[in-house]
């Protein structure tokens, strides 16, 4: 097991009963872990000429931000609504206990450009799914997806579109 795993934290019951909630609080708050986490983050995609990371809110814009640093490029944010100003493309999805959007600015990126998705967790992968429309719907082209965790019971990578590269730092 990787040993960035150790820390993780399990919350029983966390939001409800039932779930195992996995914690990424105490990898951001150790140094060394953090570092190693980004490092095998972006290692797959290092060589592919990434013009921007978009990171999905809230967790995603820590993780995406630290990647796109280390890979040299830019950073966008897939926000919930009514968080950007200005114009604004939406798309809106469905959970398995009701539904989400996420925006973006009209303008953040060119056509063409190699977009890099990075979230904190792959659950049951609607919200990567979805944001990898939005991102396509404004001409990028989708690099990959970057999680520093996946829960692999979920089958999150099913939702996925194909033939892209899905990259998870943990499993669980």
């Amino acid at each position: 097991m990787n040993e960035l795993m150790r820390h993780v934290r399990t919350i029983a019951d966390f939001p409800s009963p039932g779930v195992q909630f996995r914690d990424l609080t105490p990898l951001m708050a150790d140094a060394a872990a953090l570092r190693a986490a980004i490092e095998q983050l972006c290692a797959p995609f290092r060589a592919d000429a990434i013009a921007l990371v978009a990171g999905i809110e809230a967790r995603g814009f820590i993780f995406g931000a630290l990647a796109a640093r280390e890979l040299g490029a830019g950073f966008v944010p897939l926000r919930k609504p009514g968080k950007l100003p200005g114009q604004v493309e939406s798309v809106s999805y469905a959970l398995e206990y009701g539904s989400a959007s996420l925006e973006i600015h009209s303008d953040a990126l060119e056509r063409g450009a190699r977009v890099l998705l990075v979230d904190d967790v792959l659950a049951t992968g609607g919200t990567a799914a979805a944001a990898t429309q939005l991102l396509q719907r404004l001409g990028a082209q989708v690099a990959g997806f970057a999680f520093l965790l996946e829960i692999g019971v979920l089958d999150g990578r099913a939702r996925l579109p194909s033939g892209l590269h899905a990259h998870s730092v943990l499993q669980v």
